[in-house]
C-alpha cells in the first residue's frame, strides 16, 4: 500500500466537562480539565496510523510546550512528521470544547495552523506528491486548500476534502476533489436550501458522501442509487473525533482499492467504535477493531 498525506490543524483541545452546555451568560461548574492533542488534521492522521496504514503529517506547529507535545505524541503513534514546521514566536493552535450532555462547543485559535501557506506547501511539495491520496480540511487558509487540490489534480493524486468547519467551496475546486465529505449543516452551505442530500448526491455520484452523525453515511452509486450506510450502534462516551476517524478510515479503504459502499461500512464503523471513548484521540480503533466490529 502507499502513503496517505494529511494537510491541515495540529491543536491542542483544552477540553472540560460540565452537566451541560451553558446558555448565553450562565456560569457552570465545570469539573475534569484535560489538555488533549488535537485538529482536525492530526486527529485524522493519528486515525490512519492507528489503522495500520503508512501516513504523513504536513502542518505548523509553534516554538512552544505544546507544539513540542503535539509533534512528539504524532510520532508516538507512527505519523510520519518529518514536514511539520516549527515557527518562531507563534503559538501552536488551541480549541477550548466544552463537553456536556452528549454534545459539545468548539472554539478554535488558529495560531501556527495560519503558517500552512502556499510557501510552506511549495517548500514540502516533493514529499506531498509521493502520497496516493492527500486528506484536507477546513483549519487552514482557503487558499492553501485550494492549491494542494489543484496540485494533487495536476500530478494524479486523489484528494478528500472534509469541508469541516463549514464554508462554501468553489465550484472548480468541487470539480477536481476525488471526495468531497460534509456533514449534513456543511452540506447545506456548500450548495444551498434548494437542493436535498439526494438531489445532491446525484449530481456528484461517487464523489459527495454526507456524513449525517447517528443516522449513518450516505453517497449516490454511479447507477444512480443513493445508499444509506447505517451507523454502527455505540455506547456513546464522546463524540469528539468521531468525524476525522470517519475521514481516515474512509481514505485507508479507498487506499486498499474498496469500493465506496465497503469503505463507507469500514469508515462509519471506525468512527461509531471512536465515540465509546474519551478525546478525539484516544478512542481510535486499530484495523482489527474495526475489522471485528464489523464481522458481529
Amino acid at each position: 500500500m502507499g502513503k496517505i498525506g494529511v494537510v491541515g490543524s495540529i491543536n491542542m483541545d483544552m477540553t472540560v466537562k460540565a452537566e451541560r452546555i451553558p446558555l448565553k451568560g450562565e456560569t457552570l461548574k465545570g469539573e475534569d480539565l484535560k489538555y488533549i492533542p488535537g485538529g482536525k488534521g492530526a486527529n485524522q492522521a493519528v486515525a490512519i496510523a492507528k489503522l495500520g496504514a503508512e501516513v504523513e503529517m504536513f502542518g505548523c506547529v509553534g516554538d512552544d510546550a505544546a507544539g513540542a507535545d503535539l509533534v512528539k505524541n504524532l510520532q508516538g503513534t507512527g505519523v510520519e512528521t518529518k514536514c511539520i514546521k516549527t515557527v518562531a514566536g507563534v503559538p501552536t493552535g488551541l480549541a477550548m470544547i466544552t463537553v456536556g450532555d452528549h454534545d459539545n462547543t468548539i472554539i478554535v485559535v488558529a495560531g501556527a495552523n495560519d503558517c500552512v501557506d502556499i510557501d510552506y506547501v511549495n517548500e514540502v511539495k516533493d514529499s506531498l506528491l509521493e502520497c496516493e491520496i492527500v486528506l484536507l480540511q477546513h483549519e487552514i487558509a482557503q487558499e492553501t486548500v485550494e492549491y494542494v487540490i489543484k496540485l494533487c489534480a495536476e500530478n494524479g493524486v486523489k484528494a478528500v476534502l472534509n469541508p469541516g468547519p463549514a464554508r462554501p467551496v468553489k465550484q472548480e475546486i468541487i470539480e477536481k476533489v476525488t471526495y468531497l465529505t460534509p456533514n449534513e449543516h456543511e452540506a447545506v452551505i456548500l450548495f444551498g436550501k434548494e437542493l436535498s442530500f439526494d438531489e445532491m448526491m446525484k449530481k456528484y455520484p461517487e464523489k459527495l458522501v454526507i456524513t449525517q452523525g447517528s443516522r449513518g453515511v450516505s453517497t449516490c452509486l454511479k447507477d444512480g442509487e443513493v445508499i444509506l450506510v447505517p451507523a454502527r450502534k455505540a455506547n456513546v462516551v464522546d463524540t469528539t473525533g468521531a468525524g476525522d476517524t470517519l475521514n481516515g478510515a474512509f481514505a485507508v479503504a479507498v487506499m486498499e482499492g474498496r469500493e465506496i459502499a465497503d469503505a463507507l461500512a469500514f469508515a462509519n464503523t471506525a468512527a461509531g467504535l471512536s465515540t465509546e471513548k474519551f478525546g478525539a484521540q484516544g478512542g481510535m480503533p486499530s484495523y482489527d477493531e474495526v475489522k471485528k466490529a464489523m464481522e458481529r
